[in-house]
């Protein structure tokens, strides 16, 4: 294929014929994503030159500068002069800004962590409930079983990789790769409060914990939607108590638990 067959190609349509019509540059664009992710180029890496990309893409150099030119107003490359292109380092958004300066001893963030993690993980318990494969539910299953093994043996540490687990899976039920991503952070915070707030924890908080988990499991394996989301908020709730009391327990010694 020429140089110039490679630059109308992308087009389904002449210019203004139909809505099928997308520009050759928007085409190239979003290949040249594909390469990112494909490559698994991280940000730094290097690029290849904009023949090597026209050439890898299937386009004409000329559509493949102007697709550059766009990724990098969007943030997603960098253009230096005489040194190439690059995986653009990206802008520090306000949710990565909350995570990087998350404080596990800050009650007031404890209890947006909180308040965040009850909205989204009611919602993977309903989709994961509504499109959950019979291999994540056994995923969710034995993740559960880990747990309820882990409160009759009274093992915190075990516990926590089984909650972890658990939790994890339903999020991956889903099938929706960025609620797994921001459940997958999420964990990662709590792990922080953890350092703080669930020494005191009891055992027989675990086995309400893992009886929570089984319930839970229950409704998802059942296709139950609501009533996962449901037995989820009243799961976050109950953790979410027991954080707060323990954090300021410790926090605030001395001071009646609520």
């Amino acid at each position: 294929m020429t140089r110039a067959a490679r630059s109308t190609a992308p087009a389904l349509e002449p210019p203004g014929e139909g809505p099928g019509y997308r520009p050759g540059y928007e085409v190239a664009a979003e290949r040249i994503l594909e390469h990112l992710v494909l490559a698994d180029l991280q940000p730094g890496a290097r690029l290849p030159t904009e023949q090597d990309l026209a050439d890898h893409v299937g386009m004409s150099r000329t559509v493949v500068r102007e697709a550059v030119k766009i990724l990098s107003a969007l943030g997603r490359l960098s253009v230096h002069k005489g040194r190439g292109i690059y995986v653009a380092q990206p802008d520090q958004s306000s949710w990565q800004h909350s995570v990087t300066h998350f404080l596990p001893a800050d009650l007031h963030q404890v209890d947006e962590l909180f308040e965040f993690r009850r909205h989204l993980e009611t919602t993977t318990a309903r989709l994961a409930a509504q499109r959950a494969t019979p291999t994540q539910v056994r995923a969710v299953r034995e993740a559960a079983h880990q747990s309820a093994r882990a409160a009759q043996q009274g093992d915190i540490d075990a516990f926590s990789r089984a909650d972890d687990a658990l939790h994890t899976a339903i999020a991956a039920a889903t099938n929706n790769s960025f609620l797994t991503a921001v459940i997958d952070t999420l964990r990662r915070l709590q792990h922080q409060v953890t350092a703080i707030g669930l020494a005191g924890l009891t055992g027989g908080s675990l086995h309400d914990a893992a009886a929570q988990h089984e319930a839970i499991t229950h409704a998802i394996a059942a296709g139950e939607p609501t009533y996962a989301h449901t037995l989820m908020a009243h799961h976050i709730d109950r953790t979410t108590h027991q954080f707060q009391r323990e954090i300021r327990h410790r926090i605030t010694p001395g001071r009646p638990n609520a």
